[in-house]
């Protein structure tokens, strides 16, 4: 990329200043983000880091599009495995170091508007998309209830998570597998110790991890 002087843009300070300022938005907030203690902290200056994000919400922005959710349904002909493994890759990502505080500052009111609607729309909307397809083809081919509840459901996959780590609550290794069980079964479908076992000797296997968002 070029710049308005004719210079070829420097990549190395536009990943060094969202890497500093995904910190500090999971850690301040985004009221409390400071794009000088930014700027600082990636060993640039505030007028490298003007010129690229004039505005505190274009920086912001350029974080969420960093964390895009750009991960292909899944379709491995077995809605509840399906539904493990989705979960797993939500664990993995938001158990990433600040997600979950950036989680917090998106639910803050002093949040830019733009800025929550941004991470709902390239974060949150593209994983609920994915767990309610799973959920739908379980219905298609009868493994539950055709009236399930996908709207309650969908917020029980995630919101599991949120609920126990803010109890302070230490989270099991089979987390995916317990709360996919749960939710199956809430929804009218049955879950066959079987399934359970592959699941958990799929765990064990090395390499075997989802990626995080």
């Amino acid at each position: 990329m070029v710049n308005q002087a004719g210079r070829a843009r420097d990549a190395s300070i536009d990943r060094r200043v969202l890497a500093a300022a995904a910190r500090h938005l999971s850690a301040y907030g985004y009221e409390g983000m400071s794009l000088s203690a930014v700027a600082e902290e990636a060993g640039t200056t505030r007028q490298a880091l003007y010129r690229r994000w004039p505005a505190k919400s274009d920086l912001a922005t350029a974080v969420i599009a960093e964390m895009s959710d750009t991960a292909v349904l899944p379709d491995s002909s077995d809605p509840f495995s399906d539904l493990v493994a989705e979960l797993l890759d939500f664990q993995q990502g938001v158990s990433g170091k600040g997600r979950l505080s950036l989680v917090g500052t998106m639910l803050q009111d002093t949040t830019d508007i733009s800025i929550r609607e941004r991470y709902r729309a390239q974060v949150i909307a593209p994983r609920r998309r994915r767990l309610r397809a799973t959920l739908e083809r379980a219905i298609e081919r009868g493994l539950i209830d055709a009236d399930a509840d996908l709207e309650v459901a969908l917020t029980m996959c995630t919101g599991a998570w949120y609920g126990r780590a803010l109890a302070g609550a230490p989270i099991p290794h089979d987390w995916a597998l317990r709360t996919a069980a749960l939710v199956w079964r809430a929804l009218g479908g049955q879950v066959h110790q079987v399934q359970v076992q592959v699941q958990e000797q799929g765990k064990a296997e090395p390499g075997k991890g989802q990626s995080a968002n």
